[in-house]
């Protein structure tokens, strides 16, 4: 859990400060020996005080999620082929490098947009060594019989690391901000040390028998040995990724699967806090509070999809019924959801399962099912570029998630809710075949 969890909660961090970047000067005391002309900005920090503030916190987030999408499919090539632990410490260190030099923007005095933005765009391609990596090392250590839901309860950091980014945030940034961002800077580069010193990539450094990943070997696929002088040469890297995605028959499904589900859970992420604040009229702190039971929701339903998915056999149709009950569920919120606090707090919960639920199997079980599928047995380390390949795919819906809200909601929310409707039953359909497939199993097993 230390090894992914304060890099995550890097997401948190801005969405809490940009109310202090821009706020309502006219609510601020303002200090009798500051020489003030604009007596509606004074308290921002610049460029953020102009009218146009909104969408440069756009151009901030979509900075580091769009970077963050793009160097997914880059990372886990590397991370294949360097030592896991020397890859994650030194993706941690330099993230805690680049999350710090955003909060002494503060101290420095810096008010340049593009000092953020590149701040923004080297720290969502720093920060994608962690996922591939992490889950590699999971999934050397645990087999696949209960791998869902070992798996499941790993992923909670997640949403743990949502949570604790509020609160760690919250603690300095009414004073100083800048120390929002130093602070877990801190805390994410120690603790890439401490992945140096102490993380052990597979059973077999200690001594350890490796776990059993599968029942029966079909065939072996041909291992393709780039070397760093080779891996500039188009030809085997497009052949080599077509025999990670062919001979698996489900990275594409759950990439396209992901891609939707990770769209409405990052539009939850970024937009619910404002949302319960405009309908359910709470002020920005309680809002804010209320927003984490949606991902108290989703350890909840990141452990139960785990569990049920290793006692069915079935990765997919188990995120396929999540999916389809998240849909309705989305409505009623959005309908009845704000009419009580008991309604509020239950609604967040039981969506914030059903959400994140499947986001949290495929990220992870079904990442790590597919890359220690029996066809790459020939590439035992797989594992790391089919894990980007998936939450790669997944990451441009979180980027595209949150700008399709921002440019919807000025014609209301329900129309964001149908957006978010919509990608939930394309999520569905993506896994139609595979469900068909798991379903034709079950039958066959049945009859015999």
């Amino acid at each position: 859990i230390l090894n992914i969890l304060p890099p995550h909660i890097y997401f948190i961090f801005i969405f809490i400060v940009k109310s202090q970047l821009h706020r309502n000067c006219s609510t601020v005391i303002r200090p009798a020996d500051l020489n003030i002309t604009n007596n509606d900005t004074w308290c921002d920090w610049k460029p953020f005080d102009q009218d146009n503030y909104q969408t440069l916190f756009g151009v901030l987030d979509n900075c580091f999620l769009v970077a963050y999408a793009i160097g997914m499919f880059i990372s886990g090539i590397f991370g294949e082929r360097l030592p896991l632990r020397y890859y994650l410490s030194v993706g941690m260190l330099m993230s805690g490098l680049f999350t710090a030099l955003f909060g002494l923007g503060f101290y420095w005095n810096i008010h340049s947009l593009g000092y953020y933005a590149f701040i923004q765009v080297m720290n969502g391609l720093m920060q994608t060594t962690g996922w591939p990596a992490v889950v590699a090392c999971v999934g050397n250590w645990f087999g696949k019989g209960k791998r869902g839901f070992i798996m499941g309860v790993w992923n909670s950091h997640t949403s743990v690391g949502n949570i604790l980014g509020s609160l760690i945030a919250g603690v300095f940034v009414s004073t100083a901000w800048g120390m929002s961002f130093i602070v877990p800077g801190l805390i994410i580069a120690s603790t890439g040390i401490l992945c140096f010193f102490f993380l052990v990539e597979k059973p077999e450094d200690v001594n350890c028998s490796p776990p059993q990943h599968h029942v029966s070997y079909i065939r072996n696929m041909i291992c393709l040995k780039l070397s760093i002088t080779r891996l500039l040469d188009l030809t085997p890297v497009c052949l080599y990724f077509h025999d990670v995605l062919y001979p698996t028959q489900g990275v594409v499904e759950f990439s396209l699967c992901l891609l939707f589900a990770k769209l409405v859970s990052y539009t939850f992420l970024y937009w619910l806090p404002l949302y319960i604040s405009n309908i359910a009229h709470f002020d920005a702190k309680q809002a804010g509070d209320m927003s984490t039971l949606f991902d108290a929701g989703g350890i909840v339903g990141g452990i139960m999809a785990g569990l049920v998915s290793d006692y069915t056999g079935g990765r997919a149709t188990t995120c396929f019924i999540m999916l389809v009950a998240a849909a309705p569920m989305l409505f009623v919120y959005n309908s009845i959801g704000q009419r009580s606090l008991a309604t509020t707090i239950g609604m967040l919960l039981l969506c914030g399962g059903l959400v994140n639920g499947p986001y949290a199997l495929i990220t992870t079980a079904v990442s790590a099912d597919l890359g220690t599928h029996e066809s790459l047995r020939g590439n035992s380390r797989a594992l790391s570029t089919v894990t980007a390949i998936i939450d790669g795919t997944g990451s441009i819906g979180a980027a595209l998630g949150p700008l399709l809200a921002g440019l919807i909601s000025p014609t209301g929310w329900n129309n964001v809710f149908y957006m978010l409707i919509s990608a939930d039953v394309l999520a569905c359909l993506f896994l139609f075949r595979l469900v068909y497939k798991e379903a034709q199993g079950w039958c066959g097993r049945a009859r015999g």
